[in-house]
């Protein structure tokens, strides 16, 4: 039930291919945005594509399409999607080149655009909170790989997933160099104590996240107190609430980090901010 286009025109499945020399699929060379769309509407569409320029562009990465184009392409492929509700993921590749990491060398890059549906997790673990564990897999620094760049190498996220994967967590938390919670492996993470709510800020290589920011926002709606705070296991360990956010995960309560259990999952707070986040898809405040 996927949906494709490949440089700005629709294709079958066995029409949607790149070439095997483009650095994208060689060395990992390019962006990448993924969205959610709902009734045919895509959640903070301007956003997502202001990010995808700016991931472009620390990369140095010429843009195939114009930014018009990109929008129109993306709507293209979600009106031709047999899903009223989805997720679309925004490929920019590098282009054709010959082998060698000298971006130099390859041609106009290339678009892909990929409809379908993106489950996270179950029902069940979105009703009852996911068990998480903490990686020894740590996130890159901001001067190795600035965790604001949405690039096509996910390996270092990988990695964390396979040993959630192993122990049999349904997320693993990542933690930065210096031993701070950065996020999950696909998704940004929030704690609750003392009733203010806390998520890592982006210097701590949190990614600088579409739905992270939406949640801040129905925070300050909600009159909940709010802040971008460096914080250690301990402070998840203690937490009275986690939870974890992103365009693929939307917003999923956590239960149990490491086998400590989390004191309330889902707790009141996560249920006020995930109420008021289904009110503002139902009244469209966040499609734009």
């Amino acid at each position: 039930m996927q949906t494709y286009s490949i440089n700005g025109s629709l294709c079958t499945p066995e029409e949607a291919m790149i070439p095997v020399t483009d650095h994208g699929f060689l060395y990992g060379d390019g962006v990448f945005e993924g969205l959610r769309f709902y009734g045919k509407r895509i959640l903070k569409f301007t956003a997502h594509l202001n990010r995808l320029v700016e991931s472009a562009s620390a990369i140095a990465l010429p843009l195939p399409l114009s930014l018009e184009e990109l929008r129109e392409s993306v709507l293209k492929v979600v009106e031709a999607s047999p899903l009223e509700n989805g997720y679309v993921r925004l490929i920019i590749t590098r282009g054709t080149g010959p082998l060698g990491i000298d971006p130099r060398s390859c041609d106009t890059g290339n678009v892909i655009i990929i409809a379908g549906e993106l489950k996270m997790v179950s029902q069940t673990v979105r009703h009852q909170g996911a068990r998480l564990i903490i990686a020894s897999t740590r996130r890159l620094a901001a001067d190795q790989l600035d965790s604001r760049i949405k690039s096509l190498n996910y390996l270092n996220q990988i990695m964390a997933r396979i040993e959630a994967n192993e122990a049999g967590a349904d997320e693993a938390v990542v933690l930065n160099q210096a031993g701070f919670v950065a996020e999950g492996t696909a998704d940004n993470i929030f704690i609750v104590k003392g009733g203010i709510l806390l998520t890592p800020p982006v210097t701590d290589c949190a990614l600088d996240g579409i739905t992270r920011n939406i949640i801040l926002d129905i925070a300050d709606k909600l009159s909940i107190p709010a802040e971008e705070k460096s914080i250690t296991p301990f402070d998840v360990f203690t937490a009275d609430e986690c939870f974890l956010t992103g365009t693929g995960a939307e917003l999923i309560p956590v239960r149990e980090v490491v086998g400590r259990h989390i004191r309330q999952a889902p707790g009141p707070i996560f249920q006020r901010i995930e109420k008021q986040f289904q009110i503002e898809l139902q009244h469209d405040t966040l499609f734009c």
